[in-house]
């Protein structure tokens, strides 16, 4: 049976010479892996249509036998070209991918999740970087998860727990209008680093790039 719905590719690797694995997120599917046949070939219906962060329509038929099921169609919405060409906004946007993975098991779906990642790349293809765009996607991802922090017991500054309930309340378009202090920006992803490795076991790789701002 064919499977249609949307997706943002996560990941794709090399399966034959001529094919890719290609990791998708999506909010029917949850984080799905693909196989599609003959997308490295020059003249493949899938060429020009797979690359990261890639956001497309999708069509599928599920594996009987693993959980590497068989891209049928890819019909572009978006390729959110503004990621390649600052290495910075696809450094933020790859964690943000690999916080996700981590987080999340696969074939569950996940649709506030990738609402929150689509609103994310957006704010990243459309907007300069800003400090604090990661620990904002942070924070709101362990609300998604049910394990957000009681702010009110932390230890944070006061000041740094206004900025906080500032980022909880806004979209990421608007958190770009608050301005934490460097120091307010510092203790915040330490303290997010400190409780996401404790609930989570691991921290996606690259956060340290992050740390200062």
């Amino acid at each position: 049976m064919i499977e249609s719905g949307a997706g943002i590719i996560l990941r794709t690797l090399p399966l034959t010479e001529t094919s890719l694995i290609v990791h998708w997120l999506s909010p029917a599917f949850g984080r799905i892996a693909t196989a599609a046949k003959g997308a490295r070939r020059a003249k493949s219906p899938f060429a020009g249509k797979l690359d990261l962060f890639y956001e497309a329509d999708i069509s599928l038929s599920r594996s009987r036998s693993s959980d590497l099921h068989n891209l049928r169609e890819v019909n572009l919405r978006q390729t959110n070209t503004a990621l390649r060409l600052d290495v910075e906004k696809l450094r933020q946007a790859a964690y943000a991918a690999g916080f996700i993975v981590r987080a999340t098991e696969a074939e569950t779906p996940l649709p506030e999740i990738y609402e929150l990642f689509q609103q994310f790349l957006e704010s990243l293809c459309g907007h300069e970087t800003a400090p604090q765009l990661v620990p904002a996607f942070e924070i709101k991802m362990l609300a998604e998860l049910g394990l957000e922090p009681d702010w009110t017991e932390t230890r944070l500054e006061p000041g740094t727990r206004k900025i906080v309930e500032a980022i909880r309340q806004r979209d990421f378009v608007s958190i770009l209008s608050v301005k934490p202090t460097d120091k307010q920006i510092v203790e915040l992803r330490q303290f997010l680093h400190g409780f996401i490795v404790f609930h989570l076991g691991k921290i996606s790789r690259g956060r340290g790039r992050f740390i200062q701002p």
